[in-house]
């Protein structure tokens, strides 16, 4: 009797540590996103799974949709295509003078004139 205990430890071992290693915190995880995706307002800015960044102009939990506005173009997703929320609504300010600085300083006009003089050159080929 005691034979047959010892033959099925090491499955009940495996079967734990399969559950608190892989299941348990995939469900976590699964939860929190679920939270976040349930928690989102219009106003709220998000990344999408494509990396697109943008602010949520309106959300239809029902349809399971999301309108994004990326710098004056609406676009709809799913709720599932939304990877992360980065600030609640009340930071929108914040949110979007970071973005148009971000926007800005990328490019200075020495590049822009580097850039079309390439450009240029290219052509005349």
């Amino acid at each position: 009797m005691n034979n047959s205990y010892f033959t099925f430890l090491p499955m009940i071992i495996m079967f734990a540590l399969f559950y608190f290693m892989l299941i348990r915190p995939q469900r976590k995880a699964a939860e929190a996103k679920r939270k976040m995706i349930e928690s989102m307002q219009a106003g709220d800015g998000v990344v999408t799974i494509g990396g697109l960044h943008g602010i949520i102009d309106e959300v239809n939990q029902q349809d399971g949709l999301v309108v994004i506005d990326c710098e004056g173009v609406y676009l709809t997703f799913e709720l599932s295509a939304i990877a992360n929320v980065l600030k609640s609504a009340g930071h929108n300010e914040e949110l979007e003078e970071a973005y148009d600085h971000s926007q800005d300083s990328e490019f200075s006009s020495e590049e822009e004139n580097s850039v079309d003089g390439e450009l240029e050159t290219d052509t005349n080929l």
